[in-house]
């Protein structure tokens, strides 16, 4: 399985972070880097990470480590719930997706404010759903006709 590494935005990869978009057909389904950017300049609740391949664990990107993809999530309440997973067109369907994921249910099990971990999936994105849900994410609380929450199925105590 792959495995990626999660990295602040900084002045040296911002460009880049903006510059990272899904294939056409899917941009209804995520926000633009730059507005999830602007949202948690203004939010200090969200949390917005670069994702890398984990070969750079240690290191600095090169030109040659290109940045695969953008998570963010927010904490709030006891909820870590991530509202944004964007994997970059090149990269996608090769596995970086469930390892974004991984890492950052890994990040918010190890808080111990976190009681519940969430997300939000526009109903038509069947591959997201299927990710969610392959990773234990099961129906949530709340209804919306346009998304499905799911919660992820593990109790922290």
């Amino acid at each position: 399985m792959k495995k990626v590494t999660l990295r602040q935005i900084n002045k040296t990869n911002f460009s880049e972070c903006i510059k990272l978009k899904v294939a056409p057909n899917q941009e209804n389904f995520v926000a633009p880097n730059l507005f999830s950017l602007a949202q948690a300049k203004a939010n200090p609740l969200l949390f917005p990470f670069v994702v890398y391949d984990d070969k750079i664990r240690g290191f600095e990107p090169t030109e040659n480590d290109p940045m695969v993809g953008f998570v963010m999530y927010q904490i709030m309440d006891g909820v870590g719930f991530v509202t944004r997973l964007l994997i970059g067109e090149k990269f996608q369907n090769q596995g970086y997706g469930k390892a974004t994921m991984v890492e950052v249910i890994r990040r918010l099990k190890m808080m111990p404010e976190i009681e519940y971990i969430g997300t939000s999936v526009a109903k038509e994105n069947k591959v997201a759903e299927k990710l969610y849900r392959d990773l234990g994410f099961i129906d949530g609380d709340k209804l919306d006709e346009r998304e499905f929450y799911l919660k992820l199925n593990w109790d922290p105590k």
